[in-house]
Protein backbone atom coordinates (compact mmCIF):
# COMPACT_ATOMS: atom_id res chain seq x y z
CA UNK A 1 0.00 0.00 0.00
CA UNK A 2 3.15 2.25 0.45
CA UNK A 3 4.04 1.87 -3.21
CA UNK A 4 0.09 2.48 -3.92
CA UNK A 5 0.88 5.77 -2.31
CA UNK A 6 3.97 6.82 -4.32
CA UNK A 7 2.73 6.26 -6.96
CA UNK A 8 -1.01 8.21 -6.45
CA UNK A 9 1.29 11.41 -4.73
CA UNK A 10 4.29 11.09 -7.91
CA UNK A 11 0.84 11.38 -10.39
CA UNK A 12 -1.10 14.10 -8.25
CA UNK A 13 2.54 16.01 -8.70
CA UNK A 14 2.37 15.72 -12.62
CA UNK A 15 -1.34 17.12 -12.75
CA UNK A 16 -0.27 20.68 -12.69
CA UNK A 17 1.78 19.95 -16.46
CA UNK A 18 -1.13 17.56 -17.46
CA UNK A 19 -3.98 20.14 -16.31
CA UNK A 20 -2.20 23.70 -16.55
CA UNK A 21 -1.01 25.39 -13.36
CA UNK A 22 -4.14 27.29 -12.80
CA UNK A 23 -6.66 24.05 -12.93
CA UNK A 24 -4.44 21.47 -11.33
CA UNK A 25 -3.77 21.01 -7.99
CA UNK A 26 -1.89 24.23 -5.96
CA UNK A 27 1.25 24.13 -4.36
CA UNK A 28 -0.22 23.89 -0.77
CA UNK A 29 -2.92 21.40 -2.03
CA UNK A 30 0.21 18.97 -2.95
CA UNK A 31 2.38 19.12 -0.05
CA UNK A 32 -1.01 18.21 1.66
CA UNK A 33 -1.52 14.68 -0.69
CA UNK A 34 2.20 14.02 0.06
CA UNK A 35 1.11 14.13 3.90
CA UNK A 36 -1.87 12.01 3.59
CA UNK A 37 -1.84 9.18 5.59
CA UNK A 38 -3.25 5.76 5.84
CA UNK A 39 -3.60 2.38 8.19
CA UNK A 40 -4.04 -1.16 6.70
CA UNK A 41 -6.57 -1.88 9.43
CA UNK A 42 -8.67 1.35 7.77
CA UNK A 43 -8.14 0.36 3.92
CA UNK A 44 -9.57 -3.04 5.34
CA UNK A 45 -12.23 -1.56 6.73
CA UNK A 46 -13.55 0.72 3.92
CA UNK A 47 -13.02 -2.44 1.52
CA UNK A 48 -15.62 -4.37 3.73
CA UNK A 49 -17.96 -1.88 1.82
CA UNK A 50 -16.59 -1.14 -1.49
CA UNK A 51 -15.49 -4.82 -2.03
CA UNK A 52 -12.65 -2.94 -4.04
CA UNK A 53 -9.01 -2.80 -2.37
CA UNK A 54 -7.81 0.34 -4.43
CA UNK A 55 -10.90 2.29 -4.50
CA UNK A 56 -11.09 1.82 -1.14
CA UNK A 57 -7.10 2.65 -0.53
CA UNK A 58 -8.01 6.06 -2.53
CA UNK A 59 -11.07 6.92 -0.24
CA UNK A 60 -9.03 6.61 2.53
CA UNK A 61 -5.83 8.54 1.18
CA UNK A 62 -8.04 11.02 -0.53
CA UNK A 63 -9.94 11.58 2.95
CA UNK A 64 -6.95 11.75 5.06
CA UNK A 65 -6.29 14.83 2.17
CA UNK A 66 -9.30 17.16 3.11
CA UNK A 67 -10.10 19.04 0.18
CA UNK A 68 -7.50 18.34 -1.70
CA UNK A 69 -7.78 14.49 -1.87
CA UNK A 70 -10.34 15.04 -4.84
CA UNK A 71 -7.44 14.81 -6.69
CA UNK A 72 -6.00 11.43 -5.80
CA UNK A 73 -6.06 9.42 -8.33
CA UNK A 74 -7.21 11.96 -10.64
CA UNK A 75 -7.51 10.31 -14.33
CA UNK A 76 -5.97 7.03 -13.03
CA UNK A 77 -7.47 3.50 -13.18
CA UNK A 78 -6.37 0.87 -10.44
CA UNK A 79 -4.15 -1.13 -12.94
CA UNK A 80 -2.37 1.98 -13.51
CA UNK A 81 -1.82 1.84 -9.12
CA UNK A 82 -1.23 -1.77 -9.21
CA UNK A 83 1.32 -2.75 -11.92
CA UNK A 84 3.53 0.42 -11.27
CA UNK A 85 3.21 -0.04 -7.50
CA UNK A 86 4.12 -3.66 -8.79
CA UNK A 87 7.02 -2.43 -10.37
CA UNK A 88 8.71 -0.63 -7.85
CA UNK A 89 8.49 -3.81 -5.53
CA UNK A 90 10.04 -5.91 -8.31
CA UNK A 91 12.86 -3.47 -8.30
CA UNK A 92 13.61 -3.21 -4.69
CA UNK A 93 13.66 -6.80 -4.45
CA UNK A 94 15.84 -7.19 -7.25
CA UNK A 95 18.41 -5.37 -5.26
CA UNK A 96 18.41 -7.55 -2.61
CA UNK A 97 18.46 -10.82 -4.94
CA UNK A 98 20.68 -10.24 -7.55
CA UNK A 99 23.67 -9.49 -4.95
CA UNK A 100 22.48 -12.36 -3.45
CA UNK A 101 22.81 -14.25 -6.65
CA UNK A 102 26.65 -13.22 -7.14
CA UNK A 103 27.60 -13.77 -3.71
CA UNK A 104 26.68 -17.61 -4.51
CA UNK A 105 29.20 -17.13 -7.76
CA UNK A 106 32.03 -15.57 -5.39
CA UNK A 107 31.72 -18.30 -2.64
CA UNK A 108 32.06 -21.33 -5.40
CA UNK A 109 34.72 -19.32 -7.27
CA UNK A 110 36.76 -19.19 -4.10
CA UNK A 111 36.04 -22.84 -2.97
CA UNK A 112 36.81 -23.48 -6.59
CA UNK A 113 40.10 -22.08 -6.46
CA UNK A 114 40.92 -23.43 -2.69
CA UNK A 115 40.40 -27.22 -4.80
CA UNK A 116 41.51 -26.95 -7.71
CA UNK A 117 44.28 -29.53 -7.51
CA UNK A 118 42.04 -31.63 -5.16
CA UNK A 119 41.63 -35.07 -7.03
CA UNK A 120 38.79 -36.73 -7.09
CA UNK A 121 36.80 -39.07 -9.60
CA UNK A 122 34.42 -38.08 -12.19
CA UNK A 123 31.26 -39.45 -12.93
CA UNK A 124 28.59 -40.23 -15.67
CA UNK A 125 25.41 -41.88 -15.22
CA UNK A 126 26.36 -42.00 -11.31
CA UNK A 127 29.58 -44.45 -12.36
CA UNK A 128 32.93 -43.77 -12.31
CA UNK A 129 34.22 -42.58 -15.38
CA UNK A 130 37.92 -40.63 -15.33
CA UNK A 131 39.86 -38.76 -12.69
CA UNK A 132 38.94 -34.35 -12.70
CA UNK A 133 39.47 -31.94 -9.45
CA UNK A 134 36.67 -31.14 -7.14
CA UNK A 135 37.67 -27.42 -7.91
CA UNK A 136 36.73 -27.75 -11.67
CA UNK A 137 33.93 -29.77 -10.37
CA UNK A 138 33.00 -26.09 -8.59
CA UNK A 139 34.08 -24.26 -10.98
CA UNK A 140 31.15 -25.23 -13.37
CA UNK A 141 28.69 -24.92 -10.67
CA UNK A 142 30.30 -21.27 -10.36
CA UNK A 143 29.75 -20.04 -13.98
CA UNK A 144 26.07 -21.53 -14.13
CA UNK A 145 25.53 -19.28 -10.63
CA UNK A 146 27.01 -16.08 -13.17
CA UNK A 147 25.00 -16.75 -15.59
CA UNK A 148 21.76 -17.03 -13.28
CA UNK A 149 22.78 -14.07 -11.41
CA UNK A 150 22.93 -12.47 -15.11
CA UNK A 151 19.86 -13.36 -16.14
CA UNK A 152 18.27 -12.38 -12.13
CA UNK A 153 19.39 -8.88 -12.95
CA UNK A 154 17.96 -9.12 -16.96
CA UNK A 155 14.53 -10.46 -15.16
CA UNK A 156 14.41 -7.78 -12.90
CA UNK A 157 15.17 -4.88 -15.04
CA UNK A 158 12.60 -5.95 -17.91
CA UNK A 159 10.21 -6.32 -15.08
CA UNK A 160 10.86 -2.47 -13.94
CA UNK A 161 8.19 -1.16 -15.98
CA UNK A 162 4.87 0.56 -14.84
CA UNK A 163 1.67 1.87 -17.06
CA UNK A 164 -0.36 5.46 -16.43
CA UNK A 165 -2.27 5.00 -19.46
CA UNK A 166 -5.79 4.77 -17.87
CA UNK A 167 -8.94 2.78 -18.86
CA UNK A 168 -7.79 0.22 -22.06
CA UNK A 169 -4.78 2.38 -21.99
CA UNK A 170 -5.78 4.73 -24.54
CA UNK A 171 -4.47 7.52 -21.80
CA UNK A 172 -8.21 9.14 -23.03
CA UNK A 173 -7.95 11.22 -19.22
CA UNK A 174 -4.34 11.78 -19.34
CA UNK A 175 -1.39 11.67 -21.90
CA UNK A 176 1.77 9.91 -22.45
CA UNK A 177 3.28 12.74 -22.04
CA UNK A 178 1.99 12.71 -18.18
CA UNK A 179 2.69 8.87 -17.76
CA UNK A 180 6.27 9.49 -19.17
CA UNK A 181 6.86 11.95 -16.31
CA UNK A 182 5.05 10.34 -13.35
CA UNK A 183 7.47 7.04 -14.69
CA UNK A 184 10.60 9.39 -14.23
CA UNK A 185 9.50 10.74 -10.98
CA UNK A 186 9.19 6.90 -9.94
CA UNK A 187 12.72 5.47 -12.09
CA UNK A 188 10.70 2.98 -14.06
CA UNK A 189 10.66 2.24 -17.65
CA UNK A 190 7.06 2.08 -19.63
CA UNK A 191 5.10 -0.34 -21.21
CA UNK A 192 5.12 0.56 -24.69
CA UNK A 193 1.33 -0.74 -24.94
CA UNK A 194 -0.28 -0.95 -21.50
CA UNK A 195 -4.03 -2.08 -22.74
CA UNK A 196 -4.40 -1.19 -19.29
CA UNK A 197 -2.31 -3.89 -17.39
CA UNK A 198 1.03 -4.03 -18.07
CA UNK A 199 1.97 -7.68 -20.39
CA UNK A 200 2.39 -10.68 -17.79
CA UNK A 201 5.12 -12.12 -19.99
CA UNK A 202 7.33 -9.82 -17.95
CA UNK A 203 6.47 -11.36 -14.63
CA UNK A 204 6.48 -14.83 -16.71
CA UNK A 205 10.14 -13.82 -17.61
CA UNK A 206 10.88 -13.22 -13.75
CA UNK A 207 9.55 -15.91 -12.70
CA UNK A 208 10.85 -18.42 -15.29
CA UNK A 209 14.96 -16.81 -14.36
CA UNK A 210 13.88 -17.43 -10.65
CA UNK A 211 12.64 -21.30 -11.47
CA UNK A 212 16.06 -21.21 -13.78
CA UNK A 213 17.73 -19.90 -11.03
CA UNK A 214 16.17 -22.58 -8.50
CA UNK A 215 16.99 -25.25 -10.83
CA UNK A 216 20.77 -24.32 -10.33
CA UNK A 217 20.94 -24.34 -6.90
CA UNK A 218 18.70 -28.22 -6.96
CA UNK A 219 22.18 -29.14 -8.79
CA UNK A 220 24.35 -28.07 -6.71
CA UNK A 221 21.99 -29.65 -3.88
CA UNK A 222 22.18 -32.99 -5.40
CA UNK A 223 25.86 -33.21 -5.98
CA UNK A 224 25.84 -32.33 -2.35
CA UNK A 225 23.29 -35.24 -1.27
CA UNK A 226 25.18 -37.51 -3.40
CA UNK A 227 28.69 -37.21 -2.47
CA UNK A 228 27.56 -37.28 1.67
CA UNK A 229 26.05 -40.46 0.92
CA UNK A 230 27.92 -43.27 3.27
CA UNK A 231 29.14 -45.55 0.56
CA UNK A 232 30.96 -42.03 -1.32
CA UNK A 233 31.35 -39.91 1.73
CA UNK A 234 33.55 -37.16 -0.43
CA UNK A 235 32.08 -34.37 1.07
CA UNK A 236 29.01 -33.61 3.36
CA UNK A 237 27.43 -30.34 4.73
CA UNK A 238 28.50 -28.84 8.09
CA UNK A 239 27.36 -30.04 11.02
CA UNK A 240 27.06 -27.68 14.31
CA UNK A 241 27.85 -29.20 18.06
CA UNK A 242 25.00 -29.96 19.62
CA UNK A 243 22.77 -30.44 16.26
CA UNK A 244 20.73 -34.11 15.86
CA UNK A 245 20.64 -35.85 12.32
CA UNK A 246 17.84 -38.44 13.84
CA UNK A 247 15.44 -38.14 17.08
CA UNK A 248 16.12 -42.07 17.07
CA UNK A 249 19.64 -42.64 14.96
CA UNK A 250 21.95 -40.57 16.97
CA UNK A 251 24.66 -41.91 14.66
CA UNK A 252 23.23 -39.71 11.65
CA UNK A 253 24.08 -36.25 9.91
CA UNK A 254 22.02 -35.88 6.93
CA UNK A 255 22.15 -33.37 3.95
CA UNK A 256 18.91 -31.44 5.14
CA UNK A 257 20.06 -28.31 3.89
CA UNK A 258 20.91 -29.82 0.29
CA UNK A 259 17.50 -31.44 0.40
CA UNK A 260 15.75 -28.58 1.48
CA UNK A 261 17.06 -26.28 -1.55
CA UNK A 262 16.30 -29.10 -3.41
CA UNK A 263 12.77 -29.80 -2.10
CA UNK A 264 11.78 -26.00 -2.17
CA UNK A 265 13.29 -25.50 -5.85
CA UNK A 266 10.15 -27.47 -7.23
CA UNK A 267 8.08 -24.69 -5.58
CA UNK A 268 9.83 -22.11 -7.81
CA UNK A 269 9.14 -24.30 -10.89
CA UNK A 270 5.50 -24.52 -10.53
CA UNK A 271 5.14 -20.83 -9.61
CA UNK A 272 6.57 -20.07 -12.99
CA UNK A 273 3.90 -22.40 -14.41
CA UNK A 274 1.42 -20.48 -13.05
CA UNK A 275 2.99 -17.09 -13.98
CA UNK A 276 3.06 -18.96 -17.74
CA UNK A 277 -0.85 -19.36 -16.90
CA UNK A 278 -0.86 -15.72 -16.04
CA UNK A 279 -0.01 -14.33 -19.85
CA UNK A 280 -3.14 -14.91 -21.56
CA UNK A 281 -5.69 -12.83 -20.12
CA UNK A 282 -9.51 -11.49 -21.68
CA UNK A 283 -9.47 -8.82 -24.28
CA UNK A 284 -7.59 -5.44 -22.95
CA UNK A 285 -7.67 -7.12 -19.46
CA UNK A 286 -8.87 -9.13 -16.97
CA UNK A 287 -8.38 -10.03 -13.03
CA UNK A 288 -7.65 -13.59 -13.51
CA UNK A 289 -3.59 -13.03 -12.53
CA UNK A 290 -4.05 -10.61 -9.80
CA UNK A 291 -5.12 -13.38 -7.50
CA UNK A 292 -1.98 -15.56 -8.72
CA UNK A 293 0.44 -12.98 -8.28
CA UNK A 294 -0.47 -12.51 -4.95
CA UNK A 295 0.99 -16.02 -4.34
CA UNK A 296 3.63 -16.13 -6.44
CA UNK A 297 5.42 -13.18 -6.71
CA UNK A 298 6.15 -12.79 -2.77
CA UNK A 299 6.65 -16.92 -2.33
CA UNK A 300 9.15 -16.59 -5.41
CA UNK A 301 11.03 -13.76 -4.33
CA UNK A 302 11.11 -14.69 -1.09
CA UNK A 303 12.10 -18.51 -1.44
CA UNK A 304 15.30 -17.42 -4.11
CA UNK A 305 16.47 -15.33 -1.73
CA UNK A 306 16.01 -17.94 0.97
CA UNK A 307 17.97 -20.77 -1.30
CA UNK A 308 20.30 -18.46 -2.65
CA UNK A 309 21.91 -17.56 0.91
CA UNK A 310 21.14 -21.32 2.54
CA UNK A 311 23.48 -22.66 -0.47
CA UNK A 312 26.17 -19.69 -0.18
CA UNK A 313 26.47 -20.89 3.65
CA UNK A 314 26.24 -24.19 2.57
CA UNK A 315 29.35 -24.35 0.00
CA UNK A 316 31.28 -22.04 2.86
CA UNK A 317 30.85 -24.82 5.34
CA UNK A 318 30.88 -27.72 2.66
CA UNK A 319 33.94 -30.51 4.56
CA UNK A 320 35.76 -31.73 2.01
CA UNK A 321 37.19 -34.95 2.41
CA UNK A 322 40.43 -35.42 0.16
CA UNK A 323 41.65 -38.25 1.36
CA UNK A 324 37.95 -39.95 0.58
CA UNK A 325 38.57 -38.40 -2.46
CA UNK A 326 41.60 -40.62 -3.26
CA UNK A 327 40.62 -43.91 -1.44
CA UNK A 328 37.63 -43.53 -3.90
CA UNK A 329 39.63 -43.48 -7.06
CA UNK A 330 41.20 -46.99 -6.63
CA UNK A 331 37.41 -48.72 -6.54
CA UNK A 332 37.75 -50.00 -10.20
CA UNK A 333 41.35 -50.92 -9.47
CA UNK A 334 42.57 -48.55 -12.49
CA UNK A 335 39.82 -49.73 -14.93
CA UNK A 336 39.02 -45.34 -15.52
CA UNK A 337 42.59 -45.65 -16.85
CA UNK A 338 41.22 -47.14 -19.70
CA UNK A 339 40.80 -44.26 -22.50
CA UNK A 340 44.68 -43.99 -21.62
CA UNK A 341 44.90 -47.52 -22.43
CA UNK A 342 43.04 -47.58 -25.50
CA UNK A 343 44.68 -44.48 -27.15
CA UNK A 344 48.03 -45.81 -26.60
CA UNK A 345 47.32 -49.35 -27.80
CA UNK A 346 45.87 -47.17 -31.03
CA UNK A 347 48.77 -45.25 -31.52
CA UNK A 348 51.53 -47.61 -31.12
CA UNK A 349 55.45 -46.61 -30.54
CA UNK A 350 57.61 -46.80 -33.77
CA UNK A 351 60.65 -46.41 -30.97
CA UNK A 352 59.48 -49.56 -29.50
CA UNK A 353 58.13 -51.57 -32.92
CA UNK A 354 54.87 -51.88 -30.90
CA UNK A 355 52.75 -51.49 -34.39
CA UNK A 356 49.49 -49.56 -34.47
CA UNK A 357 46.12 -51.06 -33.78
CA UNK A 358 42.39 -50.26 -34.93
CA UNK A 359 40.80 -48.45 -32.81
CA UNK A 360 38.17 -51.27 -33.05
CA UNK A 361 40.67 -54.05 -31.77
CA UNK A 362 42.46 -51.84 -28.95
CA UNK A 363 38.66 -50.69 -27.47
CA UNK A 364 37.99 -54.97 -27.21
CA UNK A 365 41.57 -55.52 -25.73
CA UNK A 366 41.12 -52.53 -23.27
CA UNK A 367 37.50 -53.07 -22.56
CA UNK A 368 38.50 -56.76 -21.61
CA UNK A 369 40.97 -55.88 -19.41
CA UNK A 370 39.61 -52.99 -17.45
CA UNK A 371 36.66 -55.43 -17.11
CA UNK A 372 38.48 -58.03 -15.37
CA UNK A 373 40.20 -55.32 -13.33
CA UNK A 374 36.98 -54.08 -11.80
CA UNK A 375 35.22 -57.54 -11.50
CA UNK A 376 37.86 -59.78 -10.24
CA UNK A 377 39.41 -56.93 -8.00
CA UNK A 378 43.30 -56.90 -9.64
CA UNK A 379 44.85 -54.18 -10.81
CA UNK A 380 44.69 -52.62 -14.31
CA UNK A 381 48.03 -52.24 -14.45
CA UNK A 382 48.87 -55.84 -13.24
CA UNK A 383 46.70 -57.04 -16.23
CA UNK A 384 48.68 -55.12 -18.89
CA UNK A 385 52.00 -55.98 -17.43
CA UNK A 386 51.10 -59.32 -17.76
CA UNK A 387 49.66 -59.40 -20.94
CA UNK A 388 51.26 -60.19 -24.21
CA UNK A 389 49.17 -58.08 -27.01
CA UNK A 390 49.77 -54.79 -24.29
CA UNK A 391 53.58 -55.19 -24.37
CA UNK A 392 56.01 -52.13 -24.96
CA UNK A 393 53.25 -50.01 -23.05
CA UNK A 394 55.05 -46.80 -20.90
CA UNK A 395 52.49 -48.05 -18.02
CA UNK A 396 54.11 -45.22 -15.59
CA UNK A 397 52.57 -42.81 -18.34
CA UNK A 398 49.37 -44.07 -18.87
CA UNK A 399 48.66 -44.69 -14.89
CA UNK A 400 49.44 -41.10 -14.05
CA UNK A 401 46.59 -39.09 -12.27
CA UNK A 402 48.83 -36.50 -13.35
CA UNK A 403 47.75 -36.14 -17.47
CA UNK A 404 44.15 -35.68 -16.06
CA UNK A 405 44.56 -32.51 -13.90
CA UNK A 406 47.26 -30.45 -16.19
CA UNK A 407 44.58 -28.45 -17.33
CA UNK A 408 42.68 -27.66 -13.95
CA UNK A 409 44.49 -24.82 -13.18
CA UNK A 410 43.53 -23.41 -16.77
CA UNK A 411 40.14 -24.50 -16.58
CA UNK A 412 39.51 -22.96 -12.56
CA UNK A 413 41.73 -20.05 -13.61
CA UNK A 414 38.36 -18.87 -16.07
CA UNK A 415 36.86 -17.96 -12.88
CA UNK A 416 38.81 -14.49 -13.15
CA UNK A 417 36.64 -13.77 -15.33
CA UNK A 418 33.27 -13.82 -13.36
CA UNK A 419 34.81 -13.59 -9.63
Amino acid sequence: METWRRVEVAACEELPALLGADDGPTPAELETIRAATFTVDAVNERERTTDHDVAAFVDVLSASAGAAGRWIHFGLTSSDVLDTALALQLRAVGETIVPGAQALVHALANRAREHADTLCVGRTHGVHAEPTTFGVKLAGFAFEAHRNALRLQRAFEQAAAGAISGAVGTYAATSPEFERRVLDRLGLAREDVSTQVVARDRHAELLGAIALAGAGLERLATEIRHLQRTEVREAREPFRAGQKGSSAMPHKRNPIKSEQISGLARVLRANAQAALENVALWHERDISHSSVERVILPDSTILIDHLQHSATALVQGLVVDEQRMRANLELTHGALFSQRVLLALVEGDADSGRPAMSRDDAYRIAQELAQRAWDEGVPLRELLAGDERAAGLDLDVIFDYAHYTRYAHEIVARLDEIA
